[in-house]
């Protein structure tokens, strides 16, 4: 008994100094990371799609070149495409891409960035060089998923699967310096129904999860642009006719029309 007795004091002291070390040291940490409070107050494009957010997330990186030279790693993200750029679940296992891909250059208004199949945000503002703004609810997820099973993508089961009420937003917006480098902020915003619980774990989840993934994209990025692998990826001026497009539209082409940020 004695034994049992002291290998559960053995676990319970050490779930105990997991969590405090974890709530004293590393989270503090995550939650720092990438944080300015300048910026946590900057109005940015893609605010007004998500109205009084359960949760908000604002981080940023500095890169050591121009926006022109950040831009096309942008418009290129998404499943299929040039990835997430981030961990590999992100990406299901494929790579995310180490050079400019041309095809995949041209991004409009209404257009889906893939997070996999059958699902994925919709392009809400492009503004070249300096915001991109994706969104997604309970009613695009729906929609995604039921065109899927038509298509014979996903199975019938996944029809049957319930969606929670929710909203998120996710802005990119790039801030140039006065020493020529760019601030890539990023913001996301996120709405569930007025569920105490569910908003405490939706909390908890953006300020670690989120941020863990928002950082691995954004150094991703980051070294991408300043290491580029060849010197086509070094000398690539994004425009929108270097690729012939064909948008998949789905729900409003509408454009978000933000006020200008300084």
């Amino acid at each position: 008994m004695r034994a049992v007795r002291a290998v559960l004091f053995f676990l319970l002291s050490a779930v105990i100094a997991f969590t405090a070390t974890y709530v004293l040291v590393v989270r503090p940490r995550i939650k720092a990371w990438g944080f300015d409070p300048e910026e946590v107050e900057l109005p940015l494009p893609g605010d007004d799609l998500v109205a009084e957010p359960s949760a908000t997330e604002t981080r940023g990186v500095t890169i050591e070149a121009p926006v022109s030279k950040v831009w096309p790693w942008l418009v290129q993200m998404g499943f299929g495409r040039g990835g997430w750029y981030s961990y590999d679940a992100m990406d299901k296992s494929h790579p995310p891409a180490d050079r400019i891909l041309p095809e995949f250059q041209s991004l409009n208004a209404g257009d889906i960035l893939p997070f996999g199949v059958g699902s994925g945000f919709r392009v809400e503002t492009v503004e070249p060089e300096r915001a991109l703004v994706l969104y997604i609810d309970t009613e695009l997820a729906r929609q995604q998923a039921d065109q899927a099973i038509a298509q014979g993508e996903l199975p019938e089961s996944t029809g049957r699967t319930s969606f929670p009420d929710f909203s998120a937003s996710w802005a990119f917006y790039l801030k140039p310096t006065e020493d020529g480098k760019t601030r890539l902020i990023e913001r996301f915003r996120a709405k569930t129904p007025g569920n105490a619980p569910a908003n405490v774990v939706l909390g908890e989840i953006m300020g670690t999860g989120l941020v863990l993934m928002a950082r691995k994209q954004m150094l991703g990025i980051k070294e991408r642009v300043e290491n580029p692998l060849d010197e086509t990826a070094a000398t690539f001026e994004s425009t929108d006719e270097q690729a012939t497009h064909t948008p998949e539209l789905i729900g409003s082409n509408e454009v978000s029309t933000e006020p200008a940020v300084s």
